[in-house]
């Protein structure tokens, strides 16, 4: 990986990237070269990401960005564009799963909350970054093996999920030719997002069952997926989703 350097003088901004696969993503793009924009709503959680990525070598700059705050979202992009000039790729990864109702018992509240942070936000921080997005550049949709399945427990967020899967078709096709636009959607991996699922044994081993490669993904491998969609070797890639699951039945 680190012989790699297809994002040499490139810009990426990663959103909701301070751990999970948003941190190894951004890992992954800037050891490939990429001065990265990382954020997430803690200043604390912001300030250890960054010194952790410098240590790797990185260029980085670290903010603070609630994905439905349109002033930290305005200040995001306006600090990049003042510090780097440019923006060349954006991986849109900010999600929220804060209910395990059924779709028909689920609050109105939490259904706007889900559809606010994991499609509404996408828009909205593109809405920004559209503007300096440099001619080639790149946009990558954080969707879910979910979205194709959405299990009981989290039946809502797959249904948003979904929606970025067509998403990532609209977008492809407005914004090409000048940008490309992909999607990847994970399967299950082990991180704090997920581990009311991958901590439970029971659940676990019903997840290895589904997957053909009998364990499950990590961050690493949607980082890799990603780092090859927003590089110049997807260059003739848009509007398509990479799912990344380990051989899970991924059927709409």
């Amino acid at each position: 990986m680190a012989s790699l350097k297809r994002f040499e003088g490139k810009v990426a901004v990663v959103t909701a990237s301070t751990q999970g696969i948003g941190f190894s993503i951004a890992e992954r793009l800037g050891l490939e070269g990429a001065s990265v924009v990382i954020s997430s709503r803690r200043q604390k959680n912001v300030d250890e990401a960054a010194e952790a990525l410098r240590k790797k070598g990185i260029e980085v700059l670290g903010l603070v960005c609630h994905v439905l705050n349109a002033e930290q979202r305005k200040n995001l992009i306006e600090k990049t564009v003042e510090k780097y000039g440019k923006i060349d790729v954006v991986v849109s990864n900010a999600a929220a799963n804060p209910s395990v109702s059924t779709i028909l018992e689920t609050k109105e509240s939490v259904l706007d909350k889900l559809w606010e942070i994991n499609v509404k936000a996408a828009i909205l921080l593109l809405k920004d970054a559209a503007p300096h997005l440099k001619k080639g550049g790149s946009i990558v949709l954080i969707s879910s093996i979910a979205g194709y399945q959405p299990d009981s427990g989290l039946a809502m967020y797959g249904v948003t999920k979904t929606a970025l899967l067509g998403l990532t078709k609209a977008l492809a096709a407005e914004m090409a030719p000048e940008i490309r636009v992909n999607c990847v959607a994970p399967g299950f991996v082990p991180t704090r997002f997920s581990d009311f699922l991958t901590s439970n044994e029971s659940i676990k081993n019903g997840l290895l069952e589904r997957t053909l490669l009998k364990r499950l993904g990590t961050t690493n491998d949607m980082a890799a997926a990603t780092a090859f969609l927003a590089s110049d070797d997807a260059s003739y890639v848009t509007g398509e989703t990479i799912i990344v699951s380990g051989g899970m039945q991924s059927r709409l």
